[in-house]
Order: structure tokens, then C-alpha cells, then sequence
């Protein structure tokens, strides 16, 4: 799955020379988190709701209302916005845009093309909904298998075998390390005996860790 199945397409985006109340505006009326700064096209920087909070008045301030708007419709977004933006291409694949997410602890993504033109915005949410899809939770009831596993050629084979003997399909899957070495293998499937499942897999060198019925 790549970064373009994922985005927000067209998103959108102010100028360095737009006033900071327009950018709050704009993200406030869309429920933005954040807004990409271009000029002629081409990315040239970011702003996020943090941006706001921080330039924004704290409630001890003196000022008067119309000083604050004054103020607020004075300063420009290029005063305030980020210039060293973390980007992504379309093409890049899902894993890597939530990898540099979590390296970087942020929240979310500018896509651009070739020319440095913003094309997207990929964000954690849009992460999360693909977890969610990939691991095929809004399927409707199905089966959780988990097994405890070790990292050796074949393994896969032989379990999903297993599935495919009993007329079982099998609608995700996905493995992650354990602290010890080891893997959990997680198997969501249609699974219509569980005691004869978790025999076949335990006769086989697979004992099932756990299984329970998800909606």
C-alpha cells in the first residue's frame, strides 16, 4: 500500500504572506491540525495548531480584544511557520511514512511531487486507518489466533496450510518481535471450529496462545 491510496489529495494550503488569524481560521472552520505554506506552488514551509497556540495570547495577557485582533491580523504566517518540513512522495510506501513519523514524532506528512508541489497530506489518523483495514477489523466477526512462533523458513506455510486443510480462510495476518526473540503471530480468519484449530495447530508444533471471536 502506498502513500497515495492513504492521503488527503489536494489539500488545503495559504502563502507565507497570509495573516496568522487567516491560517487559524481556516484550520479552526476545516478542523485542520495542520496547513502546508507554499509560494508559486512549491513548499515552503508549515504551520500547525501548535504554532497558533504558542504565538496565540495567554488569558493573564492586558490587551484588549480589539489590540489582540489587531494584533493576530498583523502578523504573517511566514513569521511564525516552520521552513525545514518533513516531506514524502506519493509513490513512497505506507511503512515509511509511518516510520519517519515516529522517528520524527509528529503527526503528519506533506506529499510532494518531483517539482517540490504539494500534492497531499498524509497524517496519524490516516496510520491508523489502515492498520485497522490491513488487519481487517471492520470485516465483521471473525476469529483472533494467536501463536507464539519462532523466526525460521516455513512457518507460514505450515500454519496457513493448516487453515486451508480445515476450510478456513484467513481474512489478516501480521507478525511482531517479543522482548525474548520470539514473534507473535497474529491470525484473524473465519474460523468456524475453534477446538479442532487450535488441535491441528498444537499437533503441529504451533500452540495457539490465545483465540477469541471479535465483531
Amino acid at each position: 500500500m502506498f502513500v497515495s491510496n492513504r492521503m488527503t489529495a489536494n489539500p488545503f494550503t495559504l502563502t507565507a504572506n497570509a495573516t496568522v488569524a487567516d491560517a487559524s481560521e481556516t484550520m479552526r472552520t476545516h478542523k485542520f491540525r495542520r496547513l502546508p505554506i507554499v509560494e508559486n506552488g512549491k513548499l515552503v514551509g508549515i504551520i500547525t495548531d501548535r504554532d497558533l497556540r504558542e504565538v496565540s495570547p495567554s488569558p493573564a495577557t492586558t490587551l484588549s480584544i480589539f489590540e489582540l485582533n489587531y494584533l493576530l491580523a498583523k502578523m504573517m504566517v511566514k513569521d511564525i511557520m516552520k521552513k525545514d518540513v518533513l516531506t514524502i512522495q506519493a509513490n513512497s510506501t505506507i511503512e515509511e511514512a509511518a516510520l519517519l513519523m515516529y522517528k520524527n514524532k509528529i503527526g503528519g506528512l506533506v506529499v510532494v511531487d518531483d517539482q517540490d508541489s504539494v500534492i497531499g497530506v498524509i497524517t496519524e489518523t490516516d496510520i491508523f486507518k489502515t492498520f485497522v483495514d490491513v488487519m481487517g477489523i471492520t470485516q465483521g466477526k471473525t476469529t483472533r489466533v494467536t501463536i507464539d512462533v519462532t523466526d525460521k523458513v516455513g512457518i507460514l506455510c505450515d500454519i496457513t496450510g493448516i487453515f486451508k486443510d480445515l476450510s478456513m480462510n484467513i481474512s489478516s495476518l501480521v507478525s511482531y518481535p517479543l522482548e525474548d526473540g520470539s514473534y507473535e503471530l497474529v491470525i484473524r480468519a473465519q474460523v468456524n471450529n475453534s477446538d479442532a484449530l487450535v488441535e491441528h495447530l498444537s499437533s503441529a508444533g504451533y500452540p495457539v496462545k490465545h483465540i477469541t471471536q471479535i465483531s
